[in-house]
C-alpha cells in the first residue's frame, strides 16, 4: 500500500493533491485539538531541540511559556482585543495616544467603501489575531472583493486554536479601520516594542528594513545597543540579526513612562508604541512574544532576562 501511495504522489498530480490535502487536514486536527501544554512543549522543542522546564522555569522563554499556560485574566482578553484595548489605553494614559479609529464592525456586509474615508489613507485589520492588515491609500483603487474575502475568512477563525494563547479564545471577531500613520517624509514610522518585566521596561526592540533585509536591535533603558539577538533561527543563524545602530527616538523618556503605566498589571508584557515626528501613538499589547519560541543568543541572556520576571506571586 505504501508503495502505491508513493507512486501516486511522485507520478500523478491528482495523487499529490490528495495526499497533500490529507497531510494538511492531519496537521489541522493535530494543532486544533492538541492539549495546550503538549502544544507549547512541542513548539519549544522544535525551536530549541530540547524540552522546556515548566516546573521550575528560569529562562525568559520558559517563563513566557509558563505565563501562557497559567496567567489568565479578563484583562488579558481585553488587552488582546484591538478594539477593547482602546478603552484600557484611554483610562490608563489618555485618548490622545490612540490612533484615530475610522470604522469598526463585526458584520462583513459593512466592509464596503462608503463606510471608509475617501481622502485619507488607512489600514483595515481584524481585532482578534495577529494577521497584520490591508493598507488602503485610495478607497477607489483597491479590490474590495478581495479584501472582503480575506477578512471574512479571518472573522471565522479563532486564533486561540492556532496559538494556544488563551487571551484570544473569547474575543468576539470584528474588523476595524485606523488612520495609516506616516511621518513628515511620507514613510511608515518605526514601532518601538517595550519589553516590560514586572511593570519595568528592561529592553526595547526595534525592527529595521522589515520588507527588505530584516534586522532587529535591542536597546537598554539608556538606549545602549544590547549584545544579543532574539529571533527565529534558520540554518543555525538568526533570521533577524542586529542591524546598524539608530538614534534614540524623540520623547524616549515619556515613551518608557507610558509603556510602564500600561504594563503595570502584568508580570511580562510587550507594549508597542509609535513615534511619528514626536507624536506618540499606542500600537498594541503582546503577552507572549514569539510564543516563547524565539531563541535568545547568547543563551546567557535568556537566563539574564528570565531572572527579571518574578513568578512567585502567581505560582500556587
Amino acid at each position: 500500500m505504501l508503495k502505491v501511495v508513493k507512486y501516486l504522489y511522485r507520478n500523478t498530480s491528482l495523487g499529490k493533491t490528495i495526499i497533500n490535502a490529507f497531510f494538511e487536514m492531519r496537521k489541522y486536527f493535530k494543532i486544533h485539538f492538541m492539549d495546550e501544554k503538549k502544544y507549547v512543549i512541542n513548539q519549544y522543542k522544535a525551536s530549541f531541540k530540547r524540552l522546556p522546564d515548566l516546573d521550575n522555569p528560569k529562562t525568559l522563554n520558559e517563563k513566557i511559556l509558563w505565563l501562557k499556560l497559567h496567567d489568565r485574566t479578563d484583562l488579558h482578553t481585553k488587552c488582546a482585543d484591538k478594539l477593547l484595548v482602546r478603552s484600557y489605553v484611554e483610562r490608563v494614559i489618555g485618548s490622545k495616544y490612540l490612533i484615530p479609529l475610522y470604522y469598526h464592525s463585526s458584520n462583513i456586509n459593512n466592509l464596503k467603501p462608503e463606510n471608509f474615508p475617501n481622502d485619507k489613507p488607512y489600514i483595515i485589520k481584524t481585532n482578534h489575531n495577529s494577521s497584520g492588515g490591508f493598507i488602503v491609500l485610495d478607497s477607489q483603487s483597491v479590490d474590495w472583493n478581495l479584501i472582503r474575502k480575506k477578512i471574512k475568512k479571518l472573522l471565522k477563525q479563532n486564533y486561540y486554536l492556532e496559538s494556544k494563547e488563551w487571551q484570544y479564545k473569547n474575543i468576539v471577531p470584528a474588523f476595524l479601520a485606523e488612520k495609516l500613520l506616516k511621518d513628515e517624509k511620507g514613510e511608515l514610522p518605526f514601532d518601538y516594542k517595550f519589553h516590560c518585566f514586572n511593570g519595568r521596561v528592561e529592553t526595547i526592540q526595534v525592527d529595521l528594513d522589515r520588507f527588505s533585509d530584516h534586522r532587529r536591535n535591542f536597546y537598554d533603558r539608556n538606549w545602549n545597543l544590547m549584545p544579543f539577538t532574539w529571533s527565529q533561527w534558520k540554518n543555525n543563524k538568526p533570521l533577524w540579526p542586529n542591524g546598524s545602530d539608530i538614534d534614540k527616538p524623540a520623547n524616549f523618556q515619556l515613551m518608557m513612562e507610558l509603556a510602564e503605566q500600561l504594563a503595570k498589571p502584568f508580570e511580562y508584557v510587550r507594549i508597542d508604541l509609535y513615534n511619528v515626528d514626536g507624536a506618540i501613538y499606542f500600537g498594541e499589547i503582546t503577552f507572549h512574544h514569539g510564543g516563547g519560541c524565539e531563541r535568545i543568543y547568547p543563551e546567557s541572556w535568556d537566563l539574564e532576562l528570565g531572572s527579571k520576571i518574578d513568578l512567585s506571586k502567581l505560582i500556587r
